[in-house]
């Protein structure tokens, strides 16, 4: 193997799995000067054209490509010289002399082809200069100055000068082609070739006539490179079944566009709200709550009945039952007159509290109530109601303690012996255990009961009284000392949660009536009829119905309680107007 003027650069493999291309050791000839010229010898082509130039005439406009390919050939045999540069030669591998320049094969022209040009294949120096001088004559640049066109121009003129070839600068004769212009040679430069640059005509008839002088010349070779230069069809991109990609796909359609694909939903309307919560949050709060205490309320059975269950437990229900005994002279049983007073609480209590809520929330009354005497001061029908419910409840309790003080009762509801408080305690935990105490409220309350009795009537009524007469008219606006002592603002901080206070009593009081003896106990308060044995009226059912009455009666006054009935019976207290 000859020693390499250059490095030939070996490529990718032509077969998966090959060696790069071209072999190892493949180099194309070259002459002692570095020049691949004389290792080329004249192809068949250019013998062929030589040959076909004397007997087919030409004109000045119309040049074949048998003068160009002949005067390749004899530039080549100039430079060269000598007997052997007449000699066709073909360049190969192994003829290759060092300095030579390595023909760089591409791409076979056709699938499955030879990679192209074919193996031996070499142009001559001659051919290598016009050709990349024509090259880079014809792409475009912009236009440059005339020096600059000069000096571009200059090596193709040179190239062209050795095979005979006139390729300066003409004007563009009759029918002449556009010359394409393409990219600068340099950074910035203009487009290439120069403007008014073009080949002759006798240059551009040889170009268009060299495919078919090369077809005559060389059948194989023409026909392959009219396989490779073929136009090729434009690939149509289309699906699997064969439908273009720019038509709908040929299938049933299946989606189609929803109701609101093109309309923006309406805003939503803020859910009523009762204070804090909305219906819905209340039933959840109630639902979620309620079964919160029904556990509680379970453990607290379960944990009682084990507390009592022990000997502490046992012995402390012994010392304590949940009652104590009452002073000497106490009196037994209920007298009339007290079950009356019963009646005339719960009528005025029921009212007193609905009305309350009413002012409470009240925003904008409808109709108002002033005093003859100042009618200046306005107040709301509603709150005049309340304001004289008050004061029915505050005469009748009054009667009632000054009668629990003149008949003894007092002795009943007032505790007498420190041991109200464990036995208070005995019998809560025997209510919380289920277990519930069995004394006869004919004769006696336990502890717990008269408690809760002690403070109904002496704390929290006296509370609501003062509370209630604070925040009304009654109170001086003009006492200055009086108020600073007393705040409104006081007064409306206690005022509401006695309120619940009463509510929570009397359901607990009622629940208890009811799960202790109903029959029994509406006796005792109603009908005012007991005894000292417990079983004595517990199937009487007088002091039901007398109950039933003050229901319906409750009941009554309840609807009545509205603008229509209360208007006319304001009016004989004071005057009555829309605003």
């Amino acid at each position: 193997m000859a020693t390499f003027g250059s490095t030939v650069r070996r490529g990718l493999p032509r077969v998966p799995g090959g060696e790069p291309w071209p072999p190892a050791g493949a180099a194309p000839g070259a002459n002692g000067n570095g020049s691949i010229a004389d290792s080329v010898a004249e192809p068949p082509l250019v013998e062929r054209a030589r040959s076909e130039r004397d007997e087919t005439p030409r004109t000045d406009a119309q040049p074949d490509v048998g003068e160009a390919a002949a005067a390749v050939a004899a530039a080549s045999v100039a430079e060269h010289g000598g007997a052997d540069a007449a000699t066709p030669r073909v360049a190969t591998p192994e003829a290759s002399a060092p300095g030579a320049r390595a023909v760089r094969r591409g791409l076979p022209r056709v699938p499955g082809g030879e990679p192209w040009p074919p193996a031996g294949a070499a142009p001559t120096a001659a051919v290598v200069a016009v050709v990349a001088a024509t090259e880079t004559a014809t792409r475009p640049e912009a236009t440059p100055s005339e020096a600059a066109a000069e000096a571009k121009v200059a090596p193709v003129v040179a190239a062209a000068a050795e095979i005979g070839q006139d390729v300066t600068p003409s004007a563009p004769t009759s029918g002449a082609r556009a010359l394409r212009r393409g990219l600068p040679r340099v950074a910035g430069g203009e487009p290439w070739p120069p403007a008014g640059f073009a080949p002759t005509a006798a240059a551009a008839a040889a170009t268009d006539a060299a495919p078919a002088r090369v077809a005559e010349a060389q059948p194989a070779a023409a026909a392959e490179v009219a396989a490779s230069v073929a136009p090729v069809a434009p690939v149509s991109r289309t699906t699997a079944t064969g439908v273009p990609l720019s038509e709908p796909l040929p299938f049933r359609r299946t989606v189609w566009a929803g109701a609101n694909a093109g309309t923006r939903p309406g805003a939503t309307a803020e859910p009523t709200r009762i204070g804090p919560f909305t219906r819905v949050q209340w039933a959840g709060a109630v639902i979620v709550g309620g079964a919160g205490l029904l556990y509680a309320a379970g453990m607290a059975v379960l944990a009682v009945r084990w507390l009592l269950s022990t000997q502490w437990g046992l012995d402390f229900l012994a010392a304590y039952p949940g009652e104590y005994h009452l002073p000497e002279g106490a009196p037994v049983g209920f007298p009339a007159w007290l079950g009356w007073q019963h009646f005339f609480n719960v009528f005025l209590m029921v009212l007193i509290i609905r009305t309350g809520l009413q002012v409470r929330t009240e925003k904008r009354p409808s109709v108002f109530w002033s005093p003859r005497n100042n009618g200046r001061r306005k107040i709301s029908l509603n709150l005049w109601f309340h304001q004289s419910l008050d004061i029915l409840w505050l005469v009748n309790g009054v009667i009632f303690v000054v009668l629990l003080f003149l008949t003894g009762q007092w002795l009943r509801i007032v505790p007498t012996s420190w041991e109200v408080f464990p036995n208070a305690i005995s019998a809560a935990l025997q209510y919380v255990s289920l277990d519930w105490p069995t004394e006869n409220g004919w004769v006696n309350y336990n502890s717990l009961q008269q408690l809760a009795y002690f403070t109904t009537v002496f704390l929290a009524a006296p509370l609501a009284a003062i509370t209630g007469v604070r925040m009304s008219g009654i109170w001086p606006k003009n006492a200055t000392g009086l108020n600073k002592a007393y705040p409104v603002e006081w007064a409306r901080a206690v005022h509401f949660p006695v309120m619940l206070y009463f509510v929570v009593f009397i359901a607990v009081h009622v629940f208890l009536v009811f799960a202790t003896g109903a029959l029994r106990n509406l006796n005792h308060m109603y009908a005012a009829q007991g005894s000292v044995d417990p079983n004595a009226y517990a199937d009487n059912w007088t002091g039901f119905w007398f109950f039933v009455a003050s229901l319906v009666v409750i009941a009554a006054a309840w609807v009545a309680a509205r603008p229509l009935v209360l208007a006319p019976i304001a009016r004989l207290f004071g005057k009555v107007s829309g605003r």
